[in-house]
């Protein structure tokens, strides 16, 4: 199972934003729902009791049957992941204090691929077509990075972001396989530089200190637009690195070796900025689906250590530690005669 995320074109956003608003409504009634049922019996209600419930409101919300049941289902699902009694109220008022982005699921049976067309010389687009109440439908064309008529759509939901732009995130069973490499490489993660492989190359992420200047100017003058777009700017063009990245360690090779090192070990500091720009996670967790999509092997090695550790014989005797011995870079193992 893969999801792909593709920009829907900005003159669908105002049907959008209406059939989101049903879709808060429609949550916000089972959300009270909910709540009161368990006040008075002391027991939660499931998505199939919520279903009944909210059976015929499509047709007065303009919802296909399967876009409330996805509601309820996403609804109970919450509900139990984080142990509410009740969840946040959602609304696409952006006058109100917390507003919620929109979100429109669409169950399997309600979408159709329509078509894939060349636009330009490169660019891909495609459109899709979404069943809502009473026969209508929804016809929506988006840029296509990935070639949708490769894939075999099953889910699909329709989301915003905070700068009002909306994306389709469809997940697919079947996507092409890419054929991996003959090498292998060791990467260590780090954040003068994101990753360095055993091979020399190194990836640099830190991007939000080129963009720094700019982001203070519009925080400054209380520019949210600016500053949204600044952030988006700085969270795509680290995708854009990492994704180039990890593709051509995927390719090269049939074994990748990563440290394991946790972020959050290095965010209580003054380290923080550094580690969430280099990006620690999203590189492990690319590597880690590219990798099964390839065949390639990808293995989380333990990191403790392995610098005061010799290699030949396993031992730590004479190897350099502490913060004082860090700018030691070569050292004579006594036990097997190496030196490092």
């Amino acid at each position: 199972m893969k999801t792909l995320k593709l920009r829907i074109k900005d003159k669908h956003a105002t049907q959008l934003n209406i059939l989101a608003g049903s879709v808060n409504f429609v949550w916000n009634y089972v959300n009270e729902l909910s709540f009161k049922h368990l006040k008075r019996t002391g027991q939660f209600l499931s998505a199939y009791d919520l279903a009944t419930y909210t059976k015929g409101a499509g047709e007065y919300l303009n919802l296909h049957s399967q876009t409330l049941q996805a509601v309820t289902e996403t609804h109970a699902k919450a509900r139990k992941q984080f142990k509410k009694a009740k969840l946040n109220w959602r609304t696409n008022n952006l006058k109100a204090k917390r507003s919620s982005l929109g979100w429109i699921p669409f169950k399997k049976t309600a979408i159709k691929h329509i078509s894939t067309r060349q636009s330009g010389k490169k660019c891909l687009k495609s459109t899709l077509q979404f069943s809502l109440a009473k026969g209508k439908k929804l016809t929506i064309d988006l840029w296509d990075s990935y070639n949708l008529a490769l894939y075999t759509i099953n889910t699909c939901e329709l989301v915003q972001d905070n700068r009002g732009n909306w994306y389709v995130c469809v997940t697919v069973k079947e996507f092409p396989k890419t054929a991996c490499g003959t090498g292998q490489v060791g990467i260590d993660l780090g954040c003068k530089d994101s990753a360095v492989n055993s091979d020399g190359d190194k990836l640099q992420t830190k991007v939000t200190h080129q963009y720094a200047e700019k982001l203070a100017i519009a925080q400054r003058a209380k520019n949210k637009k600016r500053v949204k777009a600044i952030h988006a700017k700085i969270k795509n063009t680290r995708q854009d690195l990492i994704h180039k990245f990890t593709s051509k360690l995927v390719k090269a090779n049939s074994l990748i070796v990563v440290g394991k090192i946790k972020s959050t070990s290095f965010t209580k500091g003054k380290l923080a900025k550094s580690v969430y720009d280099a990006g620690w996670f999203e590189i492990k967790r690319q590597l880690d689906y590219k990798c099964a999509n390839a065949g390639c092997h990808y293995i989380e090695v333990n990191e403790a250590y392995t610098t005061q550790t010799c290699s030949c014989c396993g031992s730590r005797q004479d190897s350099p530690k502490g913060r004082s011995a860090l700018g030691i870079r070569v050292w004579f193992c006594r036990s097997c005669k190496t030196t490092h």
